[in-house]
């Protein structure tokens, strides 16, 4: 198995299509914490300043050597629940688009300061797997902003 799962929260979903994405980029072990938003502002202000809850926080490992994990994704069971009611798709499809984002953040990709290519590995991915362009969609329009 390459994801370490703590699921703190009652959010059902399958396990094995998370592992197939994760799969299709890395060989590495990855820690999935399934986490309440209240644990989410406060990782959030933490790591990043901002006191509010998030969607997904990614943990890569500093300085990792073969053999090591990845890093840890930290995805907030509410934003899954309310985002797959809000662009009209299942609990399952919400979590794998924040898991693909957290992992490409997890190698190293940066939507913030790159020239797209996160954007381009995200889209690629929700068609190879099948998965709604919202995530896509929504992020272009936030950063239009």
């Amino acid at each position: 198995m390459l994801i370490d799962l703590e699921n703190q929260t009652s959010l059902p979903f399958e396990l094995e299509i998370l592992e197939k994405i994760a799969a299709s980029l890395t060989a590495r072990q990855i820690e999935l914490i399934i986490t309440d938003n209240k644990t989410m502002q406060s990782l959030n202000q933490i790591h990043r300043g901002k006191d509010a809850p998030t969607d997904v926080l990614s943990f890569p490992l500093e300085n990792a050597f073969a053999g090591m994990p990845l890093g840890s994704i930290v995805i907030s069971e509410e934003f899954v629940k309310d985002k797959s009611k809000l662009y009209g798709h299942t609990i399952q499809d919400e979590l794998n688009l924040l898991f693909i984002h957290g992992l490409l953040h997890l190698l190293g990709f940066d939507h913030e300061c790159d020239q797209g290519e996160m954007r381009a590995k995200e889209k690629e991915l929700i068609e190879v797997f099948g998965l709604p362009p919202s995530l896509i969609v929504r992020t272009d329009a936030q950063e239009a902003k």
